[in-house]
């Protein structure tokens, strides 16, 4: 039996959060403009086993930030003998030509935050915790009690040095170890990130186990429990409802959200993670129902197909392969 949550929700639920998590009401207006957050440089990276060299992770970055993205999430600050594959988080800021995007720096702590704003070069940082307490002994060797009084310390340091701070709840949705994860549980650590000085929520479906109705009620209640924060939703397209649970979150409200190029990523902590949504995918979809990104798709697709040889890895992306339709839509 799993040990119970050290996080427990410090009060019931809301009528309107109850009727938020329990009924499907009307959906809100699709959001005309959506950020696609591109995660791949970290998330995308991560599982593979051989060590890309910095250079070609610089190369990609620097092509990234031509296509107009708003931000990149390009490297992650955790103990190198966790995450071998980000260790060389340092050389790669330096060799960074950014241009307007941001570069954001995953943290799991107060270390790795002391580590980005010593390296320079981060405009913003992703501090990432989980919904259950396994995923958390697993990805971070800790409670999320004291992943909360990290974030604390993490989010003082980061408003010290002028940079946006994210939480990131990974496992929201379902749990490899766990398996259901209460919505209550999710909506109070959200609400204690916020607390804490978080300045945008992300919720995480780390092995892809959401169905279109959970993101949608979930990041209804969400919104109700945070109403002055802007929402974020990651998601993996591990049993192929990504593209759904997209839509679902869009028609939430939400207007954020991650991608990887090519459709690469995965978490070393969490069995059976495959890749997250494909950034192009994404943009492809969100262009076709007339979603505004600022995303130059046909400069992204080259950059996946360049990319696919350099690390030796086949990419799961499908736009990628068939090329843009969006021409057919116009006529």
């Amino acid at each position: 039996m799993m040990p119970p949550s050290s996080i427990e929700p410090v009060a019931q639920l809301s009528p309107a959060e109850r009727a938020a998590l329990s009924a499907v009401p009307a959906p809100c207006d699709l959001p005309t403009h959506v950020e696609v957050f591109e995660v791949g440089p970290r998330d995308g990276l991560q599982n593979i086993a051989s060590v890309v060299p910095a250079a070609v992770k610089i190369d990609l970055i620097n092509r990234l930030c031509t296509l107009g993205f708003r931000r990149i999430e390009a490297v992650s600050f955790v103990h190198p003998h966790a995450v071998p594959q980000m260790a060389d988080a340092e050389a790669v800021m330096a060799g960074i030509d950014k241009g307007t995007a941001q570069i954001v720096g995953l943290v799991p702590n107060v270390r790795g935050v002391e580590r980005a704003l010593a390296c320079g070069g981060i405009d913003a940082l992703n501090f990432v915790l989980s919904a259950t307490e396994s995923q958390n002994q697993r990805n971070l060797r800790q409670s999320i009690a004291e992943s909360l009084d990290a974030l604390g310390e993490s989010a003082a340091l980061a408003r010290s040095a002028g940079l946006p701070l994210r939480a990131t709840i990974s496992t929201a949705f379902g749990c490899p170890f766990e398996g259901y994860v209460p919505p209550e549980r999710v909506l109070d650590i959200a609400e204690r990130c916020a607390a804490l000085g978080a300045g945008e929520i992300c919720l995480g479906d780390t092995t892809g186990m959401a169905v279109p109705t959970q993101v949608y009620r979930l990041f209804r209640a969400l919104a109700l429990r945070v109403p002055a924060l802007p929402l974020a939703v990651h998601l993996h397209n591990t049993r192929g409802s990504g593209a759904a649970n997209l839509m679902a979150a869009l028609h939430a409200g939400v207007a954020i959200a991650d991608a990887s190029i090519g459709g690469l990523g995965g978490c070393p902590f969490a069995p059976g993670a495959t890749g997250n949504i494909c950034s192009e995918d994404t943009v492809h979809m969100l262009s076709g129902v007339g979603i505004s990104t600022g995303i130059d798709l046909e400069g992204l697709i080259v950059a996946a197909r360049a990319f696919e040889p350099r690390i030796g890895v086949h990419l799961p992306g499908q736009v990628m392969r068939a090329g843009s339709s969006l021409g057919a839509l116009r006529r």
